[in-house]
């Protein structure tokens, strides 16, 4: 199959070709150990930290410090009409996506400045209470919350495609449901994050974007659609859903990644069963755009292997 391409004589949506070509999802998820979103309403540029009404300069220097830190910033707002007020408050949320160790905490924030006293590598390590005592105002959220890419500054398809999801969510999950700038993976578009889990979700409709929802309030996940959980290396990500989809598991925090090697994942079960998953990466045939407008090329896909039983060493 070769890329289709629009009157003007490009690739067209991204998610067009991913849904036709069958696109693997596993393994696909961004990677990093806790998040960080601020909500700034109004206009989003395609790189929104520095490109909104966010101030620029804490924004970029913000950004650069929560990767520093092996965390994901990310900017959301309400879903419908989100007109930008000066001084007003901006919700906050920090999650820790490990296993074991995962939480949400939430704040009203109106000086953003004081996110500056954010301990990031507590975040990182799933430290909570240094956490909280970097910044007093965060408080426990005992719901989860879900964020879906809407935003057509970065891809097409997040515009088109994830605006209508939200707006439905929002009238199911009312305050659980946010507009995110950047989830990556537009190609699998609507695509969503499920915090404080972690698991990112592709190709969601509404009955299944609400089935995520649901089973994240049971400490459980859904197969269709899952992308990986960030805590784990994408390597990591394919080899856990393959371990999955072998045994059924759901629980969130059933499985573990407990090593990697030489193409090999090896994955724990909180009960003592471990599995090796073979894990290879190929070229993408036929090549691909991985976002819109963008020219196809041929991008690694990976692909995981059967699980084998094993022992945890």
């Amino acid at each position: 199959m070769t890329a289709r391409l629009d009157a003007t004589g490009r690739p067209g949506l991204c998610s067009t070709f991913c849904r036709e070509l069958r696109e693997p999802l596993p393994g696909t998820a961004v990677v990093a150990a806790g998040w960080v979103l601020v909500e700034q309403p109004g206009p989003w540029g395609a790189k929104a930290p520095t490109q909104s009404h966010l101030d620029p300069g804490f924004g970029g220097a913000f950004d650069s410090a929560c990767k520093k830190a092996d965390l994901r910033f990310g900017l959301i707002r309400s879903p419908g009409r989100h007109p930008d007020q000066d001084g007003r408050s901006h919700q906050v949320y920090v999650a820790s996506t490990r296993p074991g160790g995962t939480w949400l905490l939430g704040a009203g924030i109106t000086d953003l400045r004081v996110l500056e006293n954010l301990d990031l590598e507590a975040v990182g390590r799933g430290d909570l209470a240094a956490v909280t005592d970097s910044l007093p105002a965060l408080t426990a959220i005992d719901e989860p919350v879900m964020l879906v890419c809407t935003n057509g500054k970065r891809d097409e398809c997040c515009a088109l495609l994830g605006r209508p999801l939200v707006t439905a969510l929002s009238e199911v999950a009312p305050g659980q449901v946010w507009e995110a700038n950047h989830l990556g993976g537009h190609r699998f578009a609507p695509t969503a994050t499920l915090l404080p889990a972690g698991t990112m979700h592709g190709h969601l409709t509404t009955a299944t974007a609400v089935a995520v929802l649901e089973a994240g309030r049971r400490g459980e996940t859904v197969l269709t659609g899952l992308r990986g959980r960030s805590t784990w290396t994408k390597h990591g990500q394919a080899a856990e859903i393959a371990v999955r989809e072998l045994t059924g598991e759901l629980a969130l925090d059933a499985l573990s990644v407990v090593g990697e090697d030489l193409g090999t994942v090896v994955v724990a079960h909180r009960d003592g069963r471990s599995w090796t998953v073979p894990v290879t990466s190929a070229p993408a045939d036929p090549p691909r755009p991985e976002s819109c407008r963008k020219e196809p090329f041929a991008m690694s896909i990976l692909h995981a292997g059967s699980p084998e039983p094993g022992d945890v060493r």
